[in-house]
């Protein structure tokens, strides 16, 4: 009898071992057949804007298809730092790796020939080897926005809510997405002004490149010296620069005072809150880059990832635009803005990309 309980624990012992073998992990994502990661840019996955905005799309699409995602964040912003935590994902069978930055540039460039079993989504930039004639490999996609558009319909909507007023720009580093915000703000107001019956100005003075996109404090400096210049409405493409401009203007409506801030890339409505569910955002012009990773993930899952290939989010494709909801944006602001979207979209109102004026 001993000898048979003994026999019958063990093999009850090893059926539970040979089970726990084989199950799959909680959360694994096993049923989509690839994991997905993220390695983030300059700033933090809260950062209300280029990180937070990927990541949301990564969240979305693997919750929806049942896939594991994870994300790391780099010590520094070298290539080196890039291609450490790149590796780091790849080590851990993470094979579907979406970048949010040029600064990946040239880390793509390497990590899509280092490892040729992985697929990589590089947002905002193209992969180069330091000399910047783009190679996007079998296994890339690079996904650009037309940023001037988003920026164009946040400058009409600007005008047409304000009447009249001074406006300010505010950029992290001068690069050209950041740059085209502002080309594109700047031809929306014109716009505005010359066809809609706006005065909402903007004085050179009032558009300054801060140089980075996490110093918090001088995005705040910067904000309050054009406030106290008679600013009425600052537009933020700065990352947590801009956050700091957003808290110089809640600041300042709580002490009585009437000033306004455009968000950038997501809707940043809800950093702006100060008191009861007002907000300091006017609107923001956004880029829909959750749309973008989110559509990737699943081009990869139907077995139709285009890579090689160089994407465009434009109005035609509802890749930019404005918030589905602005609360402190009149029915008839949003119905003439909606009004301009079309015009865009149909190619009757053409916004320039670089600096200059709007060319219809």
């Amino acid at each position: 009898m001993k000898k048979g309980l003994l026999a019958t624990i063990i093999t009850v012992m090893t059926t539970m071992l040979f089970l726990v073998g084989c199950g799959s992990d909680s959360g694994s994502g096993d049923k989509g057949g690839f994991k997905v990661g993220m390695v983030t840019d300059a700033g933090t996955i809260d950062d209300k804007s280029f990180n937070q905005g990927t990541w949301e799309g990564i969240k979305e699409a693997t919750k929806e298809l049942g896939l594991k995602n994870k994300y790391l964040k780099p010590a520094g912003t070298l290539e080196a730092d890039y291609i450490k935590e790149i590796t780091n994902l790849y080590d851990a069978d993470f094979k579907f790796i979406v970048t949010p930055g040029f600064k990946f540039e040239t880390a793509i460039f390497n990590a899509q020939t280092q490892f040729e079993d992985a697929k990589f989504v590089l947002i905002d930039g193209s992969p180069h080897n330091g000399d910047f004639n783009p190679v996007v490999g079998e296994n890339t996609v690079s996904i650009f926005f037309a940023e001037h558009e988003a920026g164009f319909l946040a400058g009409v909507a600007t005008a047409l809510e304000l009447k009249d007023g001074e406006a300010g720009f505010i950029g992290g580093m001068e690069i050209p997405p950041v740059q085209k915000f502002n080309w594109g703000f700047q031809q929306g107001l014109a716009y505005a002004n010359e066809n809609l019956g706006t005065n909402v100005t903007i004085k050179a003075d009032n558009v300054v490149y801060q140089g980075t996109f996490d110093d918090v404090a001088a995005g705040q400096q910067i904000a309050a010296q054009m406030f106290d210049r008679g600013v009425d409405v600052i537009f933020a493409a700065a990352g947590g620069v801009g956050v700091g401009a957003i808290t110089e203007a809640k600041n300042r409506v709580q002490d009585g005072e009437n000033v306004w801030m455009v968000g950038v890339d997501v809707d940043q409505y809800e950093e702006g809150v100060y008191a009861d569910g007002k907000s300091v955002i006017l609107t923001s012009a956004m880029k829909q880059i959750d749309k973008a990773a989110a559509d990737m993930i699943k081009a990869e899952k139907d077995g139709e990832f285009p890579g090689g290939e160089t994407l465009i989010f434009d109005a035609k494709n509802d890749g930019v635009g404005l918030p589905d909801e602005n609360p402190n944006l009149s029915e008839d602001t949003t119905s003439k803005v909606d009004e301009v979207f079309e015009l865009i979209k149909s190619g009757e109102v053409k916004v320039a990309s670089e600096q200059g004026d709007l060319i219809k």
